[in-house]
């Protein structure tokens, strides 16, 4: 059985080698950066694993023998999930791998942009002690943040954030409420947020309903001088919408770990931007969160190629429908 990975950015793929070392698995690996390129490698494959290159519906529309695509990390929006449903083909990612990893890099921008660390740390080396130019900085417990999704990762950041004594309100049109009784918040409307958060995370999935989701009309309600913060996916916000906020006031300032379109060009507004704070896509990284990601990835591939199972993380549900695989039996497996 032929495996490809579509494309990477480790400097080794021991952690997936390990995993796939069977003699029924030939492992391909690859750079693949358009459609053409993509159709080309996996034509062929029995199983895919995907990081940032197009798995279109004309991509899974020439793939022939395919049981399987998984992706590094949480997000699938590279993968045509509803063609790949059609074609009978198992989609999975990696949902728990950086989880702490995540909310801690969205705490940490949260953090200096409340108490201004990097913007001051600027004016410092710039000549200027005077922390008059920080202000105005506010009391932590007199604010409230708004978290836009609450998932696992924007649920560990809530509890992190109450330690501090931060009001919390949450928008997720999909969470139980027992989730919100748990985890002691208030749940309320993405216009009522908007209205009342001091400081707004994002973490929503990019899916056709969340696209653009943060823009004009939602910037128009926030208070002036909000604070926002994005570990998910850059085009849930609309750019240009918060570039003209961050240019007129609305919006004091950014941390942004993720953009519109990575990587960020060398004209981007952003980069002359005293008010916004950029890392590059790097929230999920650790050591032990890349080793897990990677593993699970290719843990996901053996699921379906080696046991005859669906994956643990089965992104498509309804793609039972087309196929006869038995249930996921292997968890031991998946301990990290």
């Amino acid at each position: 059985m032929k495996v490809v990975i579509t494309d990477h950015e480790y400097m080794d793929l021991r952690y997936e080698e390990n995993i796939l070392n069977h003699d029924d698995i030939e492992l391909v690996k690859m750079q693949c950066t358009t459609e053409e390129e993509v159709i080309e490698a996996c034509k062929n494959a029995d199983g895919i694993i995907n990081l940032y290159a197009p798995l279109s519906r004309k991509v899974i529309d020439e793939l022939k023998n395919c049981k399987v695509i998984t992706r590094y990390g949480v997000g699938v929006d590279t993968v045509d999930i509803q063609a790949a449903t059609e074609k009978g083909i198992c989609v999975a990612n990696v949902p728990d791998y950086g989880v702490d990893e995540v909310s801690d890099h969205a705490l940490a921008l949260i953090m200096s942009l409340l108490r201004k660390i990097t913007t001051s740390n600027q004016i410092v080396k710039n000549g200027t002690w005077d922390v008059n130019h920080s202000k105005p900085i506010r009391r932590l417990n007199t604010l409230t943040i708004g978290l836009v999704g609450f998932g696992s990762i924007p649920r560990r950041l809530a509890m992190k954030l109450q330690v501090l004594g931060i009001n919390i309100i949450v928008a997720d049109p999909f969470v139980a409420e027992e989730v919100i009784v748990e985890s002691n918040v208030t749940l309320v409307s993405l216009e009522e947020l908007c209205k009342r958060a001091d400081l707004i995370s994002i973490h929503a999935p990019l899916t056709k309903g969340t696209k653009g989701m943060i823009g004009k009309e939602q910037i128009a309600i926030m208070k002036k001088g909000v604070y926002l913060v994005n570990t998910a996916r850059g085009p849930v916000v609309d750019e240009n919408a918060l570039i003209e906020a961050l240019q007129n006031g609305t919006v004091a300032g950014v941390g942004l770990d993720v953009i519109e379109t990575e990587p960020i060009a060398s004209d981007h507004p952003f980069l002359s931007m005293d008010n916004v704070t950029l890392t590059p896509h790097m929230a999920g990284y650790s050591e032990e969160s890349a080793a897990e990601m990677r593993s699970k990835a290719a843990l996901g591939i053996t699921d379906v190629l080696l046991y005859g199972q669906y994956p643990k993380y089965l992104v498509n549900k309804d793609v039972k429908e087309k196929t006869e695989l038995k249930p996921f039996i292997t968890d031991k497996l998946y301990q990290f």
